[in-house]
């Protein structure tokens, strides 16, 4: 795809994901649409092994968007990044299509990999606000990654992580994100198990208040029985 192609399709991505724009021309003020274009050029100098030059248009591009993307990352087709300031993505980060990313979202390693040593990203996924992805494992197909998430293993496709350290609470959740880009309305573990100790308890204690009733009535029984053998 060439350079007018590449900006067409950054237009419809970026229009079909963000309701705050009004206008084609709005997308070329869009840190998104900046970064990416320094991306696409740092990539081809880091294929062509002008490691040196690769770098410095990145950096140039994260000086001025906020947006740090390795030019040896790894990104697929309808890549958007929401606002991005603080969006963070490694060097052996593979992106596949139609991935949503977040203000503050970390994509990186933990510094003790050799290699491929940042995540792979599936088809269909979001990753929101402050999410940290840290290691060489895959987030699988059609998931979503709640915010302030830190996750440190792989996750299997159509999930749902939320949490610190990040854990699937929701399977099979077929919705694709860049049709349904919610962020707020993820499973909350902790409130479910508070929710789960409350009705135990509160089983519990009806348990309690019947054996209380039993024995104050066998307690009866017995002084009306004592009563008629006198």
């Amino acid at each position: 795809m060439g350079f007018i192609g590449n900006v067409k399709e950054e237009i419809r991505i970026i229009r079909e994901r963000d309701p705050a724009i009004h206008s084609n021309m709005e997308v070329f003020l869009y840190p998104s649409f900046k970064v990416m274009c320094y991306y696409r050029l740092a990539h081809k100098l880091y294929l062509h092994r002008h490691y040196f030059w690769a770098r410095w248009v990145s950096q140039k591009g994260a000086r001025r968007t906020g947006i740090e993307i390795h030019p040896g990352a790894q990104i697929g087709k309808g890549f958007f990044i929401d606002h991005g300031h603080g969006v963070i993505i490694g060097e052996t980060t593979v992106i596949g299509d139609n991935v949503t990313l977040y203000q503050g979202v970390t994509l990186g390693g933990t510094g003790k990999e050799q290699g491929k040593r940042h995540p792979t990203i599936g088809n269909n996924v979001m990753i929101s606000t402050g999410a940290k992805v840290l290691g060489s494992f895959k987030i699988g197909d059609n998931s979503k990654i709640g915010a302030g998430s830190v996750v440190l293993a792989e996750v299997p496709p159509n999930s749902t992580v939320v949490g610190v350290p990040g854990r699937v609470v929701k399977r099979d959740n077929m919705v694709l994100p860049q049709e349904e880009l919610d962020q707020t309305h993820l499973p909350d573990p902790v409130r479910e198990d508070i929710m789960g100790l409350q009705r135990a308890n509160a089983e519990l204690t009806n348990r309690l208040l019947d054996l209380e009733r039993e024995m104050k009535s066998l307690q009866k029984e017995k002084s009306r029985e004592e009563k008629r053998s006198l």
